[in-house]
């Protein structure tokens, strides 16, 4: 291993250092789960009794299917599928079966609150109270993404403002917004303000439209049996083509919209190390990853399932319209979301070795996504090998160009270039060189000049990205931390009238 902490590889192609070890808690890939009887006793051990904030369709045996307000007893938490009985209004036993515990809430917590929506950056937040059939005093109550903010309410204070307020919590556990005024609870703090003025001049009025979730698989079978049969999807829709594969939107069983990735390399590749590899990408969970579904190598062209992003890749996002009438602020709030899901893979040691615009998808509410994280080893090299002129010179950091060193630090580098691509709306990095130069004239000391409309402090972390030395280059921690900070410092310069304290958070 050189000095750098960068890990050594024989060539571009080559990846020397696996995933090991188990995923977080919060994120760990469900054990097996004892089948359930066709017919359930009456009567189970005592549980804490959940409601159902949204409706639900089974999708495979033994899953329960309900209704919004249906109240269910927790027999078993595992993973992101509970065993639990549904009960009916006088508290009976009417059937046993798996529930995705995402679309669950305890009963008698602050969870099950219309108003209540977990955790959210500014941005999502914004985009959700903006959305048609909200009114003025629509306001949800959320846990910031930043851990030093904690709870904060959002409102809509007029058809455009979002104001963002801190909820403060005392040695005594009250909370307030003014010192002045204490509650005992969150929601006596928000009953009270449907009635009372707030310092912002409005009431609340109804909670948000709240968003259903995704389940995390396509069904608790597929937990631990994710490799499907082809039978089971549907081609629909063609999204994009690749050199390594076409994307497709699909259906899984006709009900579950997905994302269909066809390999082109199939000959290529070889079957074992491919389903290896994919086993350990499907424990890594995280809101800014892509979930990876399941796979279909019975026969070529193996097929991989992921969950769908509506807006596409964040490459031709940024190239149309919509992505062309973004603000630097906005794009600030992506690439901090984009930091985030590498800076979880940093933590679990997986390299992504191909970051770049067009392997981030964006979906509703801009909620950004990585993609295509860990397969670059099992399905590009093989076709990089064969084919030269694909490798991604551009995104690549030298040492890995040099010497197929591949490292956390060497993503730190392509993350400076996607940051190039998000600040210039979609444009080619070093438009004025071709592939092969591109190696000769960062190692002569060139670096992209700054776009047009990225701020100083943003061209700035692009320049720590694309230093010399891989060892002093931030981690996406870091990036993080330096985005964020960043994205308060420009809403706070943007709003240096109010005296509102939580104008800037996240």
């Amino acid at each position: 291993m050189s000095n750098d902490g960068s890990r050594s590889c024989l060539s571009l192609g080559a990846l020397c250092e696996r995933l090991f070890g188990s995923s977080k808690t919060e994120v760990e890939k469900p054990a097996n789960t004892t089948k359930l009887a066709s017919n359930p006793p009456s009567s189970e051990p005592a549980g804490e009794i959940y409601t159902a904030l949204w409706p639900f369709q089974a999708r495979a045996d033994e899953e329960l299917s309900f209704q919004k307000g249906e109240q269910f007893r927790i027999c078993e938490r595992q993973g992101d599928w509970w065993t639990a009985v549904k009960l009916d209004s006088n508290g009976r036993v009417t059937n046993k079966g798996f529930v995705p515990q995402n679309y669950l809430a305890r009963r008698k917590t602050v969870k099950e609150q219309p108003w209540y929506f977990g955790t959210l950056n500014r941005f999502e937040t914004q985009n959700l109270l903006l959305a048609p059939g909200n009114g003025v005093g629509a306001f949800l109550l959320r846990h910031s993404e930043k851990d030093h903010i904690g709870c904060v309410l959002s409102v809509l204070i007029s058809d455009r403002v979002v104001k963002h307020i801190v909820v403060h919590r005392n040695q005594n556990a009250s909370f307030y917004l003014d010192q002045s005024l204490m509650f005992q609870s969150l929601e006596d703090l928000v009953e009270h303000y449907k009635t009372n003025i707030m310092s912002c001049g409005i009431c609340l009025t109804q909670p948000c439209a709240r968003p259903e979730p995704k389940p995390q698989d396509l069904s608790h079978q597929t937990v631990d049996e994710w490799e499907l049969p082809k039978e089971e999807f549907t081609l629909e829709e063609e999204l994009g083509k690749g050199y390594f594969a076409d994307v497709y939107r699909g259906k899984w069983k006709g009900m579950v919209n997905v994302a269909i990735k066809v390999l082109k390399n199939n000959e290529s590749l070889d079957h074992r190390e491919f389903l290896w590899e994919t086993q350990i990408l499907k424990k890594l969970r995280h809101r800014h990853l892509i979930t990876l579904f399941a796979v279909c190598t019975s026969s070529t062209p193996f097929y991989i399932i992921t969950e769908l992003m509506e807006k596409g890749n964040l490459l031709s996002f940024l190239r149309g319209e919509e992505g062309q009438n973004l603000e630097p602020q906005e794009l600030i709030e992506m690439a901090s979301q984009v930091a985030d899901g590498m800076a979880y893979l940093e933590e679990q040691n997986s390299i992504h070795r191909d970051l770049a615009a067009r392997n981030v998808l964006v979906g509703l509410n801009y909620i950004c996504k990585v993609a295509d994280f860990g397969l670059a080893r099992i399905v590009k090299d093989p076709f990089y090998s064969s084919e030269d002129k694909t490798i991604p010179y551009k995104w690549c950091a030298p040492e890995a160009i040099s010497h197929g060193r591949f490292s956390n630090k060497s993503d730190v580098w392509s993350f400076g270039v996607l940051l190039y691509e998000m600040f210039t709306y979609g444009g080619v990095p070093y438009p004025a060189f071709s592939n092969q130069d591109v190696y000769k004239v960062i190692t002569s000391g060139y670096r992209m000049p700054s776009p047009t409309k990225c701020p100083s402090h943003i061209y700035d972390i692009m320049l720590m990205c694309w230093k010399d030395s891989a060892h002093e280059r931030p981690d996406f921690n870091e990036l993080k931390r330096l985005l964020e900070n960043s994205s308060m410092e420009r809403t706070s310069e943007s709003c240096n009238n109010t005296s509102d304290p939580a104008e800037g958070i996240s």
